[in-house]
């Protein structure tokens, strides 16, 4: 058995199509096709079926995923054995949300290349209900996202560091507009979310519940900058980690908008499975982790 043919069975499994992996692997589709039926030859069983645009494991597949990752973590265990930092190889597959990304992995990201610079960082941006549905599938190796709470028990979480939160609107938002303490309001503003499923519009909505706040709208934009910039712009609100807009406030691009909301806050942390094998590489970006969110 080909170990490669392993690591295209995983590949799959996190590009979601044979087209993407043979991008990422530098095969053509065809290769990959015969890999994958080769694997099921030696097998005996079907590994994927066709689920919509996705490649999904079948029953079987997914019964013998665990022993594939088995066999995928012993090699690793063996390639990485007496290896200095600068001399791992390999991937780390990481899911984070867009906005730690942005303002808070870059240091994370600039040391782990200096001291690992042969080691293959895959990141993807997820919500953190999707991260936490990532590692318990396996696909994800390291999650870092906002604490949610309650976790499936394959999952093991640590956190980090809390973070305020800021309700913004563009300096020229109506005086009428800007108060949200008072009940019983109905605004002429809409909220613009860079992700409808993020824990923080989950708590400002909540806030808006509790204070009988109805608002004209929701414009979700997938993107913070565009978010951003589309509140600066005067088309709406939006209530983001404050670390997200702390330089549009210090410049009066934007500004906080009085609410009382002042001790909310969102934790980052950071996740993994617990039957996942820490190869050096994955303990080293952990570390850096600790180190530079709990700094920021």
């Amino acid at each position: 058995m080909e170990i490669k043919y392993l690591y295209t069975v995983k590949t799959i499994l996190e590009t979601g199509s044979f087209q993407n992996a043979a991008r990422r692997l530098n095969y053509t589709q065809s290769t990959i096709t015969f890999q994958i039926r080769q694997l099921e030859q030696e097998l005996s069983v079907q590994l994927f079926e066709k689920v919509g645009r996705k490649m999904a494991l079948t029953q079987a597949g997914k019964e013998l995923l665990p022993y594939i990752d088995a066999a995928l973590q012993a090699v690793e265990q063996l390639m990485d054995a007496g290896k200095t930092a600068d001399e791992m190889s390999g991937t780390i597959n990481i899911a984070v949300p867009e906005t730690l990304l942005i303002y808070k992995m870059q240091p994370v990201l600039q040391e782990f290349r200096l001291q690992a610079p042969n080691v293959r960082l895959s990141l993807q941006t997820l919500n953190c209900y999707e991260i936490r549905n990532s590692i318990v599938s396996g696909s994800t190796d390291i999650g870092i996202h906002y604490d949610i709470g309650s976790c499936p028990a394959p999952m093991i979480t640590e956190r980090l560091a809390a973070y305020p939160l800021s309700l913004v609107s563009s300096p020229l938002l109506e005086d009428g507009e800007r108060n949200f303490i008072e009940k019983n309001q109905r605004k002429k503003v809409c909220l613009i979310s860079n992700d409808p499923g993020s824990i923080y519009r989950n708590i400002f909505e909540r806030y808006l519940k509790q204070k009988n706040i109805q608002l004209e709208g929701f414009m979700e934009i997938w993107s913070v900058e565009a978010a951003k910039r589309s509140v600066a712009s005067n088309l709406g609100i939006a209530y983001l980690p404050r670390f997200a807009v702390e330089q549009e406030l210090d410049s009066g691009l934007l500004q906080e908008l009085p609410a009382q909301m002042e001790n909310e806050r969102i934790s980052a942390a950071i996740s993994r499975h617990k039957n996942k094998w820490i190869s050096p590489a994955m303990e080293l970006f952990i570390r850096l982790l600790r180190e530079k969110l709990a700094e920021s």
